[in-house]
């Protein structure tokens, strides 16, 4: 009999509540907030923007 395996179907990554996806440098802060707002759809999870140097809620 076969070994059962197949071909991989994806790829998975467990990712802890509060960990950073993403950093932005070098453009506005508004051209940034709607490139993550765009992203942000793609994703399944619930997002929210922070900015370095603010304190987390």
């Amino acid at each position: 009999m076969g070994s059962g395996k197949g071909a991989p179907e994806g790829w998975v990554a467990v990712v802890q509540p509060g960990r950073i996806l993403f950093e932005i440098g070098g453009i506005s802060e508004e051209i940034a907030r709607e490139a993550l707002r765009l992203a942000s759809h793609k994703l399944p999870v619930k997002t929210r923007f922070v900015k370095k140097g603010e304190e987390e809620k």
